[in-house]
């Protein structure tokens, strides 16, 4: 049968917080009305990630595991995760749990127009009101955050507050053809997503999420920087229409 909702969960080397996700997005969906598929595409860990999850798909019900040799980057597995699934609808969420996919019950209404309005892309956000941080960013990593996403918005997607939020849904239609022709592989995929969006003309959603600061994400610095490298790239990349769109 054709699940309803498809949860796609990136990983790399998480086999240490990983299972306590899985467990929750268990429970949470257990109780649901609608069907559902959860998969874990794996980046190439060097840690027990994949064994673990295997373990588990005998306990989690509709849970999958995508394996990668390599490291390809999160872009990489979240696109394809993406192609992967089967669901009318296909979010991704963080392994660390950082937004839990009970967020997904204020994403419905939108998706299926109970809001008045139906969008083809619903996205979480910690920037906008309504968002619960808990605890809140460090003061540095706000700065970094406020002038990185303006910076992101006046090259690539104007007028969305937080492109970088890991909780994202997206239909079935604008799934396939937005990550059909995504190229990007690491930290800049959601830009990409966003504006490629944009191009087929879907539309997208922002809504407030709660959002857990995991003190342990493993996000460096220098993500931040090569995020706004991978942005100026995708620019170019919609000025040449090197998608064919």
């Amino acid at each position: 049968m054709k699940p309803f909702l498809s949860i796609i969960i990136p990983a790399y080397n998480e086999a240490k917080r990983l299972p306590l996700t899985l467990v929750d997005v268990d429970k949470h969906l257990s109780m649901a009305e609608y069907s559902y598929e959860i998969i874990v595409v794996d980046d190439g860990s060097k840690d027990t990630t994949v064994e673990t999850t295997k373990r588990l798909a005998g306990l989690i019900k509709n849970l999958r595991v995508l394996e990668n040799k390599e490291n390809h980057g999160k872009g990489f597995v979240v696109r394809q995760g993406m192609l992967s699934a089967k669901g009318n609808f296909r979010l991704f969420m963080d392994a660390d749990n950082s937004t839990s996919v009970d967020q997904f019950e204020q994403m419905m209404p939108f998706l299926s127009a109970r809001s008045g309005e139906k969008y083809d892309v619903v996205i979480g956000s910690r920037a906008i009101s309504g968002a619960k941080l808990d605890p809140p960013e460090p003061f540095y990593k706000r700065i970094l955050g406020k002038g990185g996403n303006l910076f992101i918005q006046i090259v690539a997607v104007w007028g969305i507050a937080d492109t970088q939020c890991g909780f994202k849904c997206f239909s079935e239609e604008s799934a396939e053809k937005i990550f059909a022709v995504a190229r990007s592989d690491r930290w800049a995929f959601d830009v990409e997503a966003l504006a490629l969006a944009r191009k087929f003309g879907f539309r997208i959603k922002e809504i407030p999420v709660r959002w857990v600061n995991d003190l342990r994400s493993h996000v460096k610095f220098s993500a931040y920087v090569t995020t706004l490298l991978e942005v100026v790239k995708i620019r170019w990349w919609l000025v040449i229409n090197i998608y064919k769109i």
